[in-house]
């Protein structure tokens, strides 16, 4: 599918990228790969032209970005190895798989922790965003910051959701993340951890019912085709972080390092205004392909459902991190 408004955005990234690819070879080269579609309107594919273009047009001839996109160098559990390893020099990866390797970043999968996006955007931007990366760094990866996923919300061949209830006994496709199976499992649903290259079949097949993503996801890998209903439950921000290898990095010249971090800074700012852009187009989209769409009227009861999760991950949060994060929300 293809959304006129999202291309007229990001034309310009897609056009600067093409160009560039067909310069002589730079002095750096860099391997960029995510696990989702080079899709116009796809949080991940929006996020790598932008940095491609930012970086090879603060360093032109100096540095070129190849991308490799639709897990053409594996999942995200493999493209994260692959930073750990210096084997592959950027990636742009989901939350809930960096939680993997380094816990304190549960924090921001817990379940309805954020509002809204300016919430997320000021506890990723701020001392609690700075912190994580500090932990990351003894991961072995360097990270340039968090682009916008957009809220997940939960999708399914079921019923609609409308309240805790309507998640009972449905088998969600959830990612293979602690945080997220006990979040599913605390509202009664049955989550099954699956790698994201078997999730459409998964779908088509019916071995899922359903399972929880962004709604730009949702369009840009056409799971419209697979699934019926699809519920504004808002219960986790995605953030996506695009992420260096600490190998790769640290054997760059200290401009060239500047210049990296300064053009992810640009890139995630420019991908999340463009996210938010296309939102309204996107929904409109896929209620046009026929998928059924409900808002979730009161959250109060899926919040109580999910306290446990807190006290189950605070520990390996911090209780530190955990309540920084609930007073900055708690105050915007």
């Amino acid at each position: 599918m293809t959304i006129r408004r999202a291309q007229g955005l990001v034309g310009a990234l897609t056009a600067a990228t093409l160009l560039a690819g067909t310069a002589g070879a730079a002095e750096f080269e860099f391997r960029l790969a995510w696990l989702t579609a080079d899709s116009p309107t796809d949080p991940y594919a929006l996020t790598a032209h932008a940095f491609k273009e930012e970086i090879e047009s603060a360093l032109p001839g100096r540095v070129e970005v190849t991308l490799f996109p639709n897990r053409q160098l594996g999942d995200d559990k493999e493209i994260l190895e692959g930073l750990q390893f210096g084997t592959i020099d950027l990636g742009i990866i989901t939350n809930a798989v960096v939680a993997n390797i380094e816990p304190t970043y549960q924090l921001l999968d817990l379940p309805f922790l954020f509002g809204n996006a300016d919430q997320a955007h000021d506890v990723l931007d701020g001392p609690i965003g700075a912190q994580l990366a500090t932990n990351l760094r003894d991961d072995g990866i360097v990270s340039l910051g968090a682009a916008e996923g957009g809220f997940r919300n939960m999708i399914n061949n079921t019923r609609p959701v409308r309240t805790p209830e309507d998640v009972t006994g449905v088998k969600y496709r959830t990612m293979q993340n602690p945080v997220f199976i006990e979040m599913f499992s605390s509202l009664g649903g049955s989550p099954i951890p699956m790698a994201w290259g078997e999730v459409f079949t998964a779908m088509q097949q019916g071995t899922v019912d359903g399972l929880e993503i962004p709604t730009s996801v949702v369009e840009a890998n056409n799971f419209d085709e697979v699934t019926k209903y699809l519920s504004f439950t808002r219960h986790t921000y995605s953030a996506i972080h695009l992420l260096m290898a600490e190998r790769s990095f640290t054997n760059l010249p200290e401009d060239v390092q500047q210049a990296v971090l300064d053009a992810g800074e640009a890139a995630i700012a420019r991908q999340r205004e463009a996210i938010a852009a296309v939102e309204q187009d996107v929904v409109d989209a896929l209620t046009g392909a026929g998928m059924e769409v409900n808002e979730i009227e009161d959250v109060t009861a899926f919040r109580a459902r999910v306290a446990p999760v807190y006290e189950q991950f605070e520990s390996s949060i911090g209780s530190d991190l955990m309540n920084a994060a609930l007073d900055a929300v708690s105050t915007n």
